[in-house]
């Protein structure tokens, strides 16, 4: 088959599968096993080879991202509903103090962000935004738009989240050192955040009614918080004390089957979120700075594999936040499992992707598309962060956009002899593509927009533009880290 010919099947099927996803609403994970299926028909694959292909595709992805996303989705839930994101958001505005809550309330979704999803963590701090704001009368949007965007941004480049981990797995990238440089990335881009939504939030957007009654109270109108934008800050601190935030009595049930107890300390719930990553970074440094016979090496590499790093940290997690707190057998084995079906469908997504990608190189697709981008000229840096954010803008979900153009782009990095570093880059300059341009086919621009109470044009001036000029900033940083690695 003609490279012309295949070009214009992979066209087709990538046209093909935004349109079943975007016009006619297609889970998207079945939207990409259906177009896996056809694409690998009609470019020449046999009939009789077509399981084995997708069977292929789907074992090759899962066996490497589905042990670590299952974990870190079941540590993320221990710490939600043992209190512990909630403790550690109160703690932060305690010692930030009053004038810097917004900065402590982006250190926080900076902090829950790595081991929950952003969904879930705009669920536990938003309610945090709602108490400050309300003590403070300031608008919402001073507080929520630094910290949703900080979980976002983590949600986008880090690992153990299902988009990075799912291109780290198809593009042969170290989980750790993409933790290494993506870390320190990110919090520069938290800090950017938090600097440039000051600068956005000096203008007061009206609020929705609801929203407002709901945080201010009823009697509150929008031309009351442009005149509270124009004040000090007051009685900030004592919300975070001893007060009953918007949104805590609707717990989930299972939370409320849980024994009572104190919340987890603040160190606790930074020393159960740090272990998993200070542990692959380990195993990361060991494989580069010890000599391949030493013991400690062996030791270090194992305990650093990811997915054994996650193991140990959820019986942690079980052990210290819920059987030493209370909790029953049963109930912690409840509450881990409860964090399965959440992710189910996002491990299927990232297989499906897998699949797409399986295809994409049997077929000759992927050389053929590998070789056409190579003639663009553009670096393979600007290829992962340009392809990203288009399919990010087209179809909205991140996951999907990161192993879609990590299926697209495993050809031509298998050609380029890229070295780790430059692997893990080429990761975060995909992030960045996926954390920028969430607008109205975005779940989570919808989110933060009726939480924060925006409209739609006003979630298109602060949200969209705020994560695009974020992911574009990630990107760049990378770019600029590229030649001394």
């Amino acid at each position: 088959m003609s490279p012309l010919l295949l070009m214009i099947i992979a066209g087709a099927g990538i046209a093909l599968l935004l349109l079943l996803v975007l016009k006619y609403k297609f889970q998207p994970f079945v939207a990409l096993l259906l177009i896996s299926i056809v694409v690998a028909l009609v470019a020449g694959v046999k009939p009789a080879d077509l399981v084995a292909t997708i069977e292929g595709g789907m074992g090759k992805t899962l066996g490497h991202i589905a042990i670590i996303i299952a974990l870190g989705a079941m540590i993320g839930r221990i710490i939600e509903l043992s209190g512990g994101a909630e403790a550690l958001a109160k703690t932060l505005i305690e010692r930030f103090g009053n004038r810097r809550t917004p900065l402590a309330l982006t250190v926080a979704g900076f902090m829950v962000g790595v081991p929950v999803f952003f969904e879930v963590g705009v669920i536990i701090l938003m309610p945090l935004a709602y108490g400050v704001a309300r003590a403070a009368r300031k608008p919402l949007l001073v507080f929520a738009l630094p910290m949703c965007a900080a979980l976002l941004a983590v949600h986008a480049f880090l690992p153990p989240h299902p988009g990075a981990v799912a291109a780290a797995g198809q593009l042969g990238a170290d989980i750790g050192r993409v933790l290494m440089f993506g870390m320190p990335l990110v919090a520069i881009l938290c800090l950017v955040g938090y600097l440039v939504a000051g600068r956005m939030t000096r203008r007061v957007y009206p609020m929705t009614d609801d929203i407002r009654a709901e945080v201010y109270g009823a009697h509150v109108t929008n031309a009351d918080l442009e005149a509270w934008a124009r004040d000090d800050y007051s009685a900030v601190r004592e919300a975070t004390q001893g007060k009953t935030f918007a949104g805590e009595e609707s717990a989930s049930s299972l939370a409320a089957k849980l024994p009572p107890a104190p919340a987890p300390g603040f160190g606790l719930i930074v020393a159960l979120i740090l272990l998993p990553i200070v542990l692959i970074l380990l195993g990361t440094l060991a494989t580069s700075l010890l000599p391949p016979e030493s013991t400690l090496r062996a030791i270090l590499v194992v305990l650093g594999a990811p997915l054994v790093a996650l193991l140990i940290d959820t019986l942690l997690c079980a052990w210290l936040l819920g059987s030493r707190r209370g909790w029953s057998r049963s109930q912690v084995s409840d509450v881990i499992g409860s964090a399965l079906p959440g992710v189910a469908m996002v491990i299927l997504i990232a297989g499906a992707g897998g699949v797409f990608g399986k295809v994409l190189v049997d077929t000759g697709i992927g050389a053929v598309v590998s070789e056409a981008l190579r003639t663009t000229g553009l670096p393979v840096l600007a290829l992962g962060f340009l392809l990203t954010m288009l399919l990010r803008a087209v179809q909205g979900s991140t996951t999907v956009a990161l192993v879609t153009t990590a299926g697209i782009l495993t050809p031509m990095v298998a050609t380029l002899g890229l070295s780790p570093n430059h692997l893990a880059l080429l990761c975060l300059a995909m992030g960045g593509g996926g954390l920028a341009m969430s607008h109205i086919n975005d779940a989570g621009y919808w989110m933060f927009t009726k939480l924060a109470g925006l409209n739609v044009a006003d979630g298109l001036r602060t949200w969209t533009v705020l994560v695009t000029v974020l992911g574009v900033l990630g990107f760049l940083m990378t770019l600029a880290l590229w030649p001394f690695v």
